[in-house]
């Protein structure tokens, strides 16, 4: 299931040029050029509309935005790219292979399958674990933060074995990035971390019982504003005989480069675009008929194109959640 590829280098950006990766498979890649210490290297599908939002996102986020001209340019060369694979490459995102774990990973998944998140994250619509060709997924995230993927590749140190791929693509351990957050003031509170998966998980109810210290007084209950990560495992939605990758995308960028072809990965089945509407990421949501019905939808093997993306230094950002509460107090008229 794993098999040894070159990946693909990343060259750094210049000024007047628009940087590519040198060739889908070159040997031995290095690491993202970091001379700009508050910069990461972002990675940027081209060539499908709409080019407004890739030249917004150059224009606010690259460190020295190339020319608009350039980027016009090379967004007009991918959409020729483009347009060549949907003949040659016609229907190659249908009907992907899913493959049955194999007896090796028997006690992996029986630990992972003890995780509450799984259960309680994933039991919408009929789920399994599998494994999945990288190459044959569709993709909706149009950049990769390079730079984090990196990281991660040298985390591993090499190709993994079958265990070490199967922590990494389904990690029931749940390491926690690092986050801080304080009391803005009356009624807001401010979250940061410079993990992209931080979010608002939602309200939730306690019990006084519940509770080590309360505030005074005779306390009824306690409503709760949760604010956290996602599980973080490698999922994808399996609809129309599509396979959509849902969640782990820096880690399928990264995992690939290495040379792996096969990941393990929840799988969840979607029988109707109503089901997809409820498991499916907003991306998907507006338009899934570019993820279902195109001949040669956005797919993984894109990432590594190069002539269909672009590579520049963006400042490094953190991800900020706020939330909020307020107190209303009033007699209303007895009915």
């Amino acid at each position: 299931m794993v098999v040894r590829a070159a990946s693909p280098d990343v060259l750094t950006h210049d000024a007047d040029a628009l940087p590519v990766a040198s060739d889908p498979r070159p040997a031995n890649a290095g690491a993202p050029d970091q001379s700009d210490q508050d910069a990461d290297q972002s990675l940027y599908l081209i060539g499908r509309p709409p080019l407004k939002d890739f030249l917004r996102f150059a224009k606010h986020q690259a460190v020295r935005p190339p020319r608009t001209s350039a980027l016009t340019d090379a967004w007009q060369a991918a959409q020729a790219v483009i347009r060549r694979l949907e003949v040659e490459e016609a229907g190659i995102a249908d009907d992907p292979p899913i493959g049955k774990l194999g007896p090796e990973y028997e006690p992996l998944l029986i630990e992972f399958l003890k995780d509450p998140l799984v259960h309680n994250g994933f039991n919408t619509v009929p789920t399994e674990v599998a494994i999945v060709e990288l190459d044959r997924m569709v993709v909706y995230q149009e950049h990769i933060d390079i730079t984090h993927s990196w990281r991660l590749g040298q985390q591993l140190g090499g190709i993994p074995d079958r265990a070490e791929l199967f922590r990494t693509c389904l990690p029931y351990n749940h390491p926690q990035p690092p986050v801080k957050w304080s009391r803005a003031s009356d009624g807001k509170f401010v979250f940061l971390s410079p993990s992209n998966d931080l979010r608002f998980l939602g309200p939730m109810g306690l019990e006084p019982g519940q509770l080590k210290d309360a505030p005074g007084g005779n306390l009824v209950g306690v409503v709760g504003l949760s604010v956290g990560f996602g599980s973080n495992f490698m999922n994808a939605i399996y609809a129309e005989k599509r396979l959509i990758l849902n969640n782990g995308s820096h880690r399928a960028y990264a995992l690939r480069k290495m040379g792996v072809t096969h990941v393990p990965c929840i799988v969840q089945h979607a029988s109707s675009r109503d089901e997809l509407e409820v498991i499916a990421s907003s991306s998907v949501q507006r338009d899934p008929d570019l993820y279902l019905k195109h001949v040669r939808p956005p797919m993984l093997k894109d990432y590594f194109h190069p002539q269909l993306h672009v590579v520049m230094p963006v400042h490094r950002r953190l991800r900020q959640v706020t939330v909020r509460f307020e107190v209303d107090e009033d007699f209303v008229p007895v009915l």
